[in-house]
């Protein structure tokens, strides 16, 4: 009863048209406030605790890193690598596209950033090479949501962080504690390489059907220039994933990394950002990490009621007894994320959903580390479809297409996506093989 009211009220208040955020807080403050006696002391202090963590620090310096990179050039030399290599295939410059993304996802970790970066360069480039605009426009709206998947990702950095204070116990008895970020990291690099060849060949297959144009192969004297040209940002993949895997630097310490070598590349190295553009990339890193920073805080006393209410516990119980097994709660946890990418942005999701799910999931012995590489794919899709989309929204910005246009664009795309969330929920050693082999787990 107590959760319907929560979630009614939430609903009640997003449907206002409310921030997020917003509606979070005050739906927790009103319920405490109404329905309960928990002290407000108590709410003051969890909100404070709640927040000062670590981990959370690494999500401004991401968020801070990918712009530098977004405004430094570092995109554009990615792209000529990826079309030396790969432009002379069938849908040479969109396959060039997929793997542009896949490489500017390694040093981002923003799905919006990602688009952004390669899209506002490559699809210019298509037009004018004779492609068709929805193609362009399908490959990169969707291709760009592996910034969220490859590390480092900030949605898995929110995920960890989200359940990290969650008090969880597995079918033994025993406690399960969540899964840590370069776990999660280590973990993302399979899956997000294979849903990367799986775009790959949808956009190739598409391209070959319908015999879009191709580029000259490049000589290897080309490849190499571009390769070299390009190298100071894939410098970057090695300095951040290598310094976290040899346990050089957690993966907060490396947000700050990248984030001072982005600043330095992109403002002496490559030159192509000034020292009058500085503030502008400061000022749109800050406006971003606050309303992420907000969300969470906000999410902290959500989970802080749920754990109160033991809402997770009593849904973990009528599911056990119900006798519905793992293989059924992961479908039910997939239709819910994907409704809910209906109408929130991935964060916000995160936050809210899991919470609740980690503990039924802990339950079920379902691993951590699998359960969230699972909810960031499910977080990939949602950017990818309307009506909140935000990939269309950014994709829509750069192409002038309206979101009914590239929603149709997206389809073939978001349909190979769809199969592999399937195959990632259902087959936990594609997200768990790495971690293992490499003995974090």
């Amino acid at each position: 009863m107590n959760a319907a009211i929560i979630f009614g009220l939430l609903i009640a208040l997003m449907l206002t048209g409310m921030p997020i955020s917003i509606a979070l807080g005050l739906s927790v403050l009103t319920f405490l406030f109404v329905m309960t006696s928990v002290p407000i002391e108590a709410v003051a202090l969890k909100l404070f605790t709640g927040i000062e963590n670590f981990e959370i620090m690494a999500i401004p310096f991401f968020i801070l890193s990918g712009n530098f990179l977004t405004h430094g050039g570092v995109a554009r030399r990615m792209i000529n690598f990826a079309t030396s290599m790969v432009g002379h295939w069938y849908g040479g410059l969109g396959l060039a596209g997929v793997m542009a993304c896949a490489l500017f996802a390694a040093i981002s970790g923003s799905s919006p950033a990602t688009v952004v970066a390669i899209g506002s360069i490559i699809l210019p480039a298509m037009v004018a090479q004779g492609f068709p605009k929805r193609f362009g426009a399908g490959v990169i709206t969707t291709s760009g949501a592996l910034g969220i998947l490859i590390p480092p990702s900030i949605v898995m950095v929110i995920y960890s962080v989200a359940t990290s204070g969650a008090v969880v116990f597995g079918p033994d008895g025993g406690r399960v504690s969540s899964a840590s970020i370069s776990t999660l990291f280590v973990a993302g690099v399979v899956p997000g390489l294979m849903l990367a060849t799986a775009l790959g060949f949808t956009t190739w297959y598409r391209a070959r059907k319908y015999d879009y144009p191709r580029m000259p192969r490049a000589s290897w004297a080309e490849r190499w220039v571009a390769f070299r040209k390009s190298l100071w940002g894939l410098l970057l993949i090695v300095l951040v994933l290598g310094g976290i895997y040899t346990g050089a630097f957690t993966p907060t310490e490396a947000a700050a990394v990248s984030a001072v070598y982005a600043f330095v590349i992109a403002l002496f190295v490559y030159r192509d950002l000034t020292w009058r553009d500085v503030p502008r990339v400061l000022l749109d890193s800050a406006n971003m990490s606050a309303m992420l920073l907000y969300i969470i805080t906000n999410a902290v006393l959500f989970s802080f009621l749920m754990t109160s209410e033991q809402i997770p516990q009593t849904m973990a119980g009528w599911i056990i007894d119900a006798g519905l097994g793992w293989v059924v709660f992961l479908l039910i946890v997939n239709v819910l994320l994907l409704v809910a990418g209906n109408v929130m942005e991935p964060s916000s999701i995160v936050l809210i959903m899991a919470p609740i799910l980690f503990p039924i999931a802990a339950k079920l012995g379902i691993d951590p580390v699998h359960f969230g590489i699972l909810i960031v794919v499910n977080m990939e899709v949602g950017m990818c479809h309307p009506p909140v989309g935000l990939n269309l929204y950014v994709a829509s910005g750069i192409t002038k297409m309206g979101i009914t246009e590239l929603t149709i664009a997206v389809w073939p795309w978001l349909l190979t996506m769809l199969i592999f969330l399937v195959l990632v929920t259902y087959v936990p050693a594609i997200s768990l093989w790495l971690p293992r082999t490499l003995g974090m787990m």
